[in-house]
């Protein structure tokens, strides 16, 4: 059963959703220097020039930090004054009386210490398999198309992901497998931290299985595995979105949410910690937005009522009304087929969950960085002609059903997929497998594991051979 598709995502915006989504390229093309503040593209020769702005002006004793996978050492960035942050938000003016997580402030920290390239590249890492228009309508549903806000929030999302939470530079790229290594380390907080990570891993208190009626992925929350100061709070939070971006990997248009189920069976106060839910709210509601699709909370005792009322407050009102509390079997019926309801909950699906280990050498191609540079020049490319084509997209909005209109549509769509191809083809470069990958969820259809694998088997160190991944519908035989 297919997502609904409702006004304001691909496929399906108002002429007014339109012009915002326009809007908000344009924007944020201009705060990565590729557009300049008087609209023109500054590749141009004649590109425009712009007034500095005293209150945005970079701090010169501050180094320009570098965000996400695309900023390499061997690579160098040319700026020239008219690329200047200060520069292309000259004319922008934000005014958020409700700034929840200082978002602003985050907004102003990464124009002063990161150049409008690496802003332009964090970008282009953070849209991986999405069709970047999905993404940059994620942030203005949430900011309900006020094109400042979204932007505010999008830049602070590069710089939680890259300078708070070293998403892509730490926790994907070095995966389970890494934590598992690093649980030897001599350093006391690293050892613990990897550990309570790996204990997370093979306990099982959250994990992805499963789909809801809409086909939305489920992500099982079993809240009585939950034990206060059992593990530290960095293991936690790095758990927490490894899971989360997991799970966006595992979304294939339409389907453009995710289903949480908080089981809440033999629920006792020694399981209620506020931290980690204070964690998880702040990451759906200012780092991805739009993500979630509902929240089930089950079997909820009577003494979660006063709990309830406190964690109520915390949430925007959106998020609050996507959260619903079931109690029986047939309660979880009207939302999740009863064959993918978990048997521990009454439904008909036996799986049970197991960690299934790191495998030797399934993350050999980390090794070879010529292959992945070689995709990453190949992917900036392609950025480079999706922005160009977005460009004169923009520039059509004054004859929007022309014939010369649809063929630039067509064009970014066409631009998108090619982008899609290359993520799942830098794919293992940059991420280390997951459990999720062994069972064969990842990559999540068949034209995206050829694009990122090569043979079935893969060599080990020393000379013997790996399984292939695991096909998705033997997930439950393995994991029983």
């Amino acid at each position: 059963m297919p997502e609904e598709n409702p006004t304001g995502h691909i496929g399906n915006l108002t002429k007014e959703e339109e012009e915002k989504l326009q809007d908000f390229w344009i924007a944020l093309l201009r705060v990565c220097g590729v557009v300049a503040s008087d609209g023109s593209d500054t590749d141009q020769p004649n590109g425009g020039s712009v007034t500095p702005s005293d209150a945005s002006t970079p701090d010169p004793k501050k180094p320009k930090k570098r965000l996400g996978i695309f900023s390499r050492k061997s690579e160098s960035v040319n700026e020239s004054p008219s690329d200047s942050p200060a520069n292309s938000i000259s004319n922008l003016k934000i005014c958020d009386a409700e700034d929840k997580y200082g978002e602003t402030k985050e907004f102003f920290e990464a124009l002063k210490d990161t150049s409008p390239e690496d802003l332009r590249l964090a970008f282009w890492d953070m849209v991986k398999h999405d069709h970047p228009d999905a993404l940059l309508l994620r942030f203005l549903r949430a900011r309900k198309y006020d094109v400042n806000r979204a932007l505010v929030m999008l830049v602070s999302a590069f710089r939680w992901r890259s300078q708070t939470m070293h998403l892509d530079d730490d926790i994907m790229v070095k995966g389970d497998s890494y934590m598992e290594a690093e649980s030897k380390s001599e350093d006391p907080a690293e050892k613990q931290e990897a550990e309570d990570f790996a204990k997370l891993l093979h306990l099982g208190e959250s994990f992805i299985h499963g789909t809801d009626k809409l086909g939305r992925p489920i992500c099982y929350i079993r809240v009585r595995l939950h034990r206060i100061g059992a593990h530290n709070e960095a293991s936690l939070q790095r758990y927490t979105v490894y899971l989360i971006e997991t799970s966006r990997l595992l979304l294939q248009s339409p389907i453009e949410t995710a289903a949480l189920v908080f089981d809440m069976t033999d629920f006792s106060l020694a399981n209620m910690d506020y931290a980690p839910v204070k964690f998880m709210i702040q990451c759906f509601e200012a780092n991805y937005p739009e993500s979630l699709g509902m929240v089930l909370v089950h079997k909820a005792p009577w003494i979660f009522s006063g709990i309830w009322s406190v964690i109520r407050g915390w949430l925007d009102p959106v998020v609050a009304a996507k959260i619903h509390f079931t109690k029986t079997t047939e309660d979880l019926e009207a939302l999740i087929p009863r064959s993918n309801i978990l048997k521990e909950l009454g439904g008909d699906d036996d799986y049970q969950y197991k960690y299934i280990e790191p495998v030797a050498g399934e993350n050999e191609k980390q090794k070879d960085t010529g292959r992945r540079d070689e995709l990453l020049k190949t992917r900036r490319e392609i950025a480079k002609e999706f922005q160009n084509a977005t460009l004169s997209w923009a520039s059509s909005r004054s004859n929007p059903s022309t014939d010369g209109a649809a063929d630039i549509r067509k064009t970014r769509n066409e631009v998108a997929d090619k982008l899609r191809t290359n993520y799942w083809q830098l794919d293992p470069y940059i991420r280390a497998k997951s459990m999720y990958d062994r069972l064969g969820a990842l990559p999540p259809s068949k034209e995206a594991r050829e694009l990122s694998s090569t043979p079935q088997m893969s060599e080990k160190a020393n000379g013997e051979t790996a399984p292939a991944a695991v096909p998705v519908a033997e997930q439950a035989k393995l994991s029983a």
